[in-house]
């Protein structure tokens, strides 16, 4: 049975969030119902944030470029 209860967004965060709630072709409800749902899952895993560094190597390299696949590199594995 759901309860109904009231949330209080800032305007720009409350037209993001429509934005991808309409994004996934679902109510504003539904999504907000999906990321408490996700969040209440399970605890984070623990990680170590220095696991990010000492990925590249001294040539050059382009972060901005490669960032998501090296942070996906540091954290493969992780949360199993």
């Amino acid at each position: 049975m759901m309860t109904r209860t009231q949330l209080s967004f800032e305007r720009e965060m409350l037209r993001e969030a429509r934005e991808r709630a309409d994004g996934l072709g679902i109510s504003l409800a539904e999504y907000v119902r999906r990321l408490v749902a996700a969040d209440l899952e399970g605890e984070a895993p623990d990680v170590d944030p220095s696991a990010v560094f000492n990925l590249g190597s001294s040539g050059g390299s382009d972060i901005a470029r490669d960032k998501d696949r090296m942070v996906r590199k540091a954290f493969a594995g992780l949360g199993e």
